[in-house]
């Protein structure tokens, strides 16, 4: 090996063992200031931990509610407006709840980002959306059930002796005044009696036309509108 090359590794050594020094002079000099700024940031991650769990036990319960009321479905906007927060704190906060509860989030030009949830009531929706509405023959609704929907009004007495032919036990499992005993119908009953499936029901019911859809369903041509209290179906009187 010529005295030359000897030269050139000496000066490629010392290019890489001066910066390791410089490092290690720095560590020696600055370890007590560096160990202080570790244990800060350190301090500072577990107090923003701390803060942001005390905060999301305050908005727990809104978030419960809204799951309630809207059937699982709930958005960044729903959860800012009800807890009066700002709509990215929302999201941060559906994120990590969607996380530990393996929510779904799915994109809606109309609605933007929205989060569903799972509960046991929207499960038991779901299963009878598996259900098969289409041998299931429309309901008509006999004079007991008119009479409940409109208020009395003078008729004629011949017209009052008429009747609507009663339904066969073959045509219909349940006539609607059976079904209205408590003055509403649940979801599956009420997608029977549309024809339809449990969860097209489910998805149209929140919307602004949902009257009218029902109605143009309805066998008698009745309009149904939801109720988000009750989670059950109620007959527009006219």
């Amino acid at each position: 090996m010529s005295e030359k090359t000897i030269e050139n590794y000496g000066k490629s050594f010392l290019v890489l063992i001066l910066p390791i020094s410089f490092v290690i002079v720095l560590l020696v000099n600055t370890w007590k200031v560096l160990l202080v700024i570790l244990l800060l940031l350190m301090v500072l991650t577990i107090w923003q931990q701390y803060t942001w769990e005390k905060w999301c036990n305050k908005v727990n319960p809104i978030f419960y509610e809204l799951i309630q009321e809207n059937q699982g479905k709930i958005t960044p906007m729903d959860l800012a407006i009800k807890a009066n927060f700002s709509g990215e704190t929302g999201k941060r906060y559906l994120d990590a709840k969607a996380k530990e509860f393996g929510a779904s989030v799915l994109e809606s030009e109309n609605e933007g980002q929205s989060y569903y949830f799972i509960t046991a009531s929207i499960l038991g929706d779901i299963l009878d959306s598996s259900e098969s509405s289409e041998d299931i023959p429309r309901q008509p609704v006999t004079k007991v059930a008119r009479s409940f929907l409109s208020p009395p009004a003078s008729v004629p007495q011949e017209e009052k002796s008429e009747s609507l032919p009663e339904p066969t036990p073959e045509e219909v499992k349940k006539t609607l005044e059976k079904q209205l005993v408590f003055g509403s119908l649940i979801q599956s009953e009420l997608a029977k009696r549309l024809n339809v499936y449990s969860s097209t029901v489910y998805k149209r019911r929140n919307d602004p036309d949902f009257p009218e859809w029902s109605r143009s369903r309805d066998p008698d041509g009745i309009a149904w509108s939801y109720s988000r209290k009750s989670k059950d179906f109620f007959p527009i009187q006219e």
